[in-house]
C-alpha cells in the first residue's frame, strides 16, 4: 500500500497536482448496495449472476437486490426462491436500471444502456468479437464505471470467472464434438472414442490452459486420441501431471501442427488472451487442408477466436461449414449448462460484493484491490484499457492518475 501511495505522489508531483486523501483513509463504514439484476434477452443467454443462496447472504449483509421477473426461470430459478432469499422482484426493466450496480451475464444492449444512469457500475463480460466503438461510447457518456469478467483477477493474480467457465466449457466441448461427429448432425459418423478394432477420433487442442486441460482429460476418458499445443512449455508439463498419462505435446510449431490438423478429426481452439484479442493461431489455408466432416471448436471466439475462418454462431444457429469443415463458434458455451454455471457466477460475484460494501463502495474497493482494477475497463466514463482504446481509436486514461487526482 505504502508503495501505491508513493506511486501516485510520484505521479502527482511531476504533474504538479495535489492529490486528495486516499478515499481508504476517508470512508465511513460500510456502504449497503442497491444491485439489479435484469432478465437475460440477448445471445440466448440462460444464466443469472446471483443464485437465491447468494441474495440471501447479500440481503443479511444489508444489501438490496431488485430482480427482474424470471430473471433465473432458464436456470430453474423461480421468482418465489428469490423472494424468499430476500430480493425486491418487479416487472420493469426501467426500474432494474435504476440500480446503483448492475449484473449482466451477456453484455447490455444499446437500449439497455441508454436505460443506464449517469455513475453506475456495470459488471458483464465485454464480448470482443460483438463489441462495437458505440457501445463504448455510450457507456462513456452516461460515465459509467464498468467491470469486465473476462479481465477480472484474483488474489493469486488468476483470471476466475474465465477459470470457471473454461472448466464448464472444457467439459462441455469435447461432448459437443461428439454430437457433431456422428450422423445426427450431419458429421463424419464417428465414435469419437472408437471400439475395439476400430480407431479412436483424433482430437488436437490449441491452448493447455484449464479449458484446454478440461477437454483433454474429457477426450482422453472417452477414448480419443489428444494432440496438444501450446508455446508455454510449463502449462503443457502443468497439464500432464493434472491428466495422469502421457499425450502428445508440442510448441505452436506451424509445420507440425498443420500436419496434426489434416489428421485430426476435431480442433479445439482454447487460447486466451489476458489483455486483448486471441492471436490468430491456424490459418485459413490450414482449415482448408483438414479432413472433410472434421469438426472446429473455437472457444476463443469470445475474444476473436483463434481460427482463421472462425465467425460468431448462437446456441440457436452453432454452426456453419466453411472448406465441408463444421465449425461451432457459440462465445457463451456454458449458459448450455446455466444453473452450474449461475452457481459458479455466485460464488465469485458474492464476495466481490460483500467486499464492496465493507469498502464502503465501488471506488475504494477498485483502488485497494489490484485484481479488481484489472477488470475495469471504464472509470466513471473514462476508458482505462489500452487495448480497446486502440481497437476503436478511442482515448485512453491511466487508471492511477484519475485515482492521483481524485476523480
Amino acid at each position: 500500500m505504502a508503495d501505491r501511495k508513493k506511486g501516485f505522489e510520484g505521479i502527482t508531483s511531476k504533474l504538479g497536482l495535489q492529490p486528495m486523501e486516499s478515499p481508504a483513509m476517508v470512508a465511513q463504514g460500510k456502504a449497503k448496495l442497491f444491485i439489479g439484476i435484469p432478465k437475460e434477452n440477448s445471445f440466448q443467454e440462460h444464466r443469472i449472476g446471483l443464485t437465491p443462496e447468494s441474495v440471501k447472504t447479500l440481503v443479511a449483509n444489508g444489501h438490496r437486490i431488485l430482480i427482474e421477473r424470471h430473471a433465473g426461470k432458464d436456470s430453474h430459478f423461480s421468482d418465489n426462491d428469490y423472494s424468499e432469499a430476500g430480493a425486491e422482484l418487479t416487472n420493469s426493466v426501467e426500474e432494474i436500471y435504476k440500480a446503483d450496480v448492475i449484473i449482466k451475464i451477456a453484455p447490455p444492449t444499446l437500449e439497455e444502456i441508454d436505460m443506464m444512469q449517469v455513475n453506475q457500475t456495470l459488471i458483464s463480460p465485454i464480448h470482443l468479437p460483438t463489441l462495437k466503438r458505440e457501445y463504448i461510447q455510450r457507456l462513456m457518456k452516461k460515465k459509467v464505471t464498468a467491470l469486465a469478467f473476462e479481465y477480472t483477477k484474483d488474489d493469486a493474480g488468476m483470471f476466475p470467472f474465465v477459470r470457471a467457465m473454461s472448466e464448464i466449457a472444457g467439459s462441455s466441448v469435447i461432448l459437443l464434438a461428439a454430437e457433431f461427429l456422428s450422423n445426427a448432425n450431419e458429421g463424419k459418423g464417428i465414435l469419437l472414442g472408437g471400439i475395439s478394432g476400430v480407431p479412436p477420433a483424433k482430437v488436437v487442442i490449441l491452448g493447455a490452459g484449464v479449458i484446454g486441460t478440461y477437454a483433454a482429460r474429457a477426450a482422453i476418458g472417452l477414448g480419443a486420441t489428444v494432440s496438444i499445443f501450446d508455446n508455454n512449455v510449463y502449462k503443457l508439463m502443468r497439464l500432464q501431471e493434472r491428466i495422469n498419462t502421457r499425450v502428445f505435446t508440442s510448441t505452436i510449431a506451424p509445420n507440425i501442427l498443420e500436419q496434426e490438423l489434416q489428421a485430426a478429426d476435431v480442433a479445439i481452439g482454447a487460447i486466451h488472451s489476458k489483455k486483448g484479442r486471441t492471436p490468430v493461431i491456424v490459418t485459413e489455408d490450414m482449415v482448408r487442408k483438414m479432413k472433410p466432416g472434421s469438426v472446429v471448436i473455437d472457444v476463443s471466439i469470445d475474444q476473436g477466436g483463434c481460427f482463421e475462418t472462425s465467425e460468431i454462431t448462437s446456441h440457436k444457429d452453432p454452426t456453419f461449414k466453411k472448406f465441408d469443415v463444421i465449425h461451432y463458434c457459440v462465445p457463451n458455451i456454458p449458459s448450455r449448462v446455466s444453473r452450474t454455471a449461475s452457481h459458479a457466477f455466485s460464488n465469485i460475484l458474492t464476495p466481490i460484493l460483500l467486499h464492496c460494501g465493507e469498502m464502503s463502495g465501488m471506488k475504494n474497493l477498485i483502488y485497494q484491490d489490484a485484481g479488481i482494477r484489472s477488470g475495469i475497463y471504464l472509470y466513471k466514463g473514462n476508458l482505462t484499457n489500452v487495448h480497446l482504446a486502440e481497437l476503436f481509436g478511442i482515448k485512453s486514461s491511466n487508471l492511477d492518475l484519475l485515482f492521483a487526482t481524485n476523480l
